[in-house]
């Protein structure tokens, strides 16, 4: 259950997008999200220059996913996008869609959230990079469970590069928000997932 198609969506929820925790999203996630990417770009230093061009496409992002996401045409009176809303915006705009069919501002967060893993900047998603990623966004306590993602993620072509450049990259984002298939390896590119109960997002 924890690697199917609704708890990976559900993951992407709770560690990648609700950033403050509240159990919805609204643009305050998305400001902090380029906050984060700005200063883990940096290594801890802050650049205002590269602030404003995360806030550009975070902000965009938001947009696009409030435009794709308020089915009921509430958003514009409560600010906010429900669990139940964001996934049926990605199973409407993702399920079994490529990178290239996928929204802008989405491909954008994407590239941007490569170059946030890329902690050397060289172009390649590392063991040890993958690492670093996973264990600061969920409670791990195993690292050889990591390895075993890490691995499971991996075609022979990445592991003969050395890991994942951002075009492969790019191409298991969208399966792990696109592909249905519970044991498709794009479902690893986040880590050692577990099943999220309901009541853990709201």
């Amino acid at each position: 259950m924890a690697y199917n198609w609704d708890n990976r969506v559900y993951f992407a929820i709770k560690y990648l997008y609700d950033i403050d925790g509240n159990g919805y999203l609204d643009e305050r996630d998305f400001a902090c999200i380029a906050l984060r990417a700005t200063i883990i770009e940096g290594k801890g230093e802050f650049s205002f220059s590269r602030l404003q061009e995360y806030q550009h496409i975070m902000l965009s992002l938001w947009e696009e996913m409030a435009e794709l996401a308020d089915f009921n045409k509430d958003l514009l009176q409560d600010g906010k996008i429900t669990v139940d809303e964001f996934r049926q915006a990605v199973q409407q705009c993702c399920l079994g869609r490529r990178y290239e069919d996928f929204p802008q501002a989405m491909k954008m967060f994407i590239d941007s959230n490569f170059k946030m893993i890329d902690l050397n900047d060289d172009g390649i998603i590392d063991a040890d990079e993958y690492r670093y990623n996973c264990i600061t966004k969920f409670a791990i306590d195993d690292v050889e469970v990591v390895d075993e993602a890490y691995n499971n993620l991996l075609s022979d072509d990445d592991r003969r590069r050395g890991g994942l450049t951002l075009s492969r990259y790019q191409e298991l984002y969208a399966e792990f928000l696109g592909n249905p298939q519970e044991n498709c390896p794009a479902a690893y590119l986040f880590g050692p997932l577990s099943e999220i109960p309901m009541n853990e997002l709201l």
